[in-house]
């Protein structure tokens, strides 16, 4: 399926690696062009090695003026902007509320919301020129559902919802669609780390708690990064253009996370 996004111009944060990779590699096959920032510069260089055409740079989301500089380079590289994808974000710890330490609290909120927050303050003023212009937001399962002992991630991840609820509202005028995607557990390193620190948290094994997890879904098993990748890809595409204010949840039928 053609998804009309030949020499779309996009910015996708955390792209070095995992999901937001994965998010690349499907706008670069339609023929967009694309610009990353990631933390971990090792992860950038391996993929500019391999996406030679890629402008990448290291960036933290959750510093604002490296933000607006590397938002302004992107833009003045790619000619403009069509699609702003925020994928950056971090696990943050597992712990009892009253054991989180407080910078962790604000290091994951920093990252998973106020980098969001950076990354659209941004490039809202470029988007506006475009004629297909679209936000999409990492948020997930626990911006929906909660998350017992993963407090900080939690509480960043609901109100990604309602940044991007309110973003439709504000930029829907100008023609600015924005959406959330809620990503469940998904196939990965990340999530097995996730699996594996709240294993170590409750003494249980590693095979328990993941069965605990799929207990409570529909559909047993992982959300693969593609599969997020195609659903980014038509929010972001014209096919999508009267699609926003959602928080699309993509995630097997989750009922619950702990």
């Amino acid at each position: 399926m053609d998804m009309q996004l030949k020499d779309a111009r996009v910015i996708v944060t955390a792209g070095a690696d995992g999901i937001g990779l994965e998010i690349v590699r499907a706008f670069l096959a339609e023929g967009a062009r694309v610009a990353i920032c990631d933390v971990d510069a090792d992860a950038l260089d391996a993929v500019a090695c391999e996406l030679p055409n890629l402008r990448a740079e290291v960036c933290d989301v959750a510093d604002t003026d490296a933000v607006e500089g590397f938002v302004a380079r992107a833009i003045h590289h790619l000619g403009g902007l069509d699609a702003l994808v925020n994928n950056a974000g971090v696990a943050g710890p597992t712990a009892g509320v009253e054991d989180v330490d407080p910078a962790d609290w604000a290091r994951t909120l920093d990252v998973c919301l106020t980098g969001q927050f950076n990354c659209t303050r941004a490039a809202v003023t470029t988007l506006r020129a475009s004629d297909n212009a679209s936000i999409t937001n990492m948020s997930s399962a626990a911006g929906r559902l909660g998350f017992a002992r993963r407090t900080p991630y939690a509480a960043a991840k609901w109100g990604v919802i309602g940044f991007t609820k309110s973003l439709a509202l504000e930029l829907g005028p100008d023609g600015i669609r924005a959406n959330a995607i809620l990503p469940g557990l998904v196939a990965g390193d990340r999530q097995r780390r996730v699996m594996e620190a709240r294993a170590q948290a409750q003494g249980r094994g590693f095979a328990d708690v993941e069965a605990d997890a799929f207990a409570h879904a529909s559909i047993k098993d992982y959300v693969t990064a593609r599969q997020l990748a195609d659903q980014v890809l038509f929010l972001a595409s014209p096919r999508g253009c009267t699609i926003s204010g959602q928080a699309i949840a993509v995630d097997g039928d989750l009922g619950m996370l702990g």
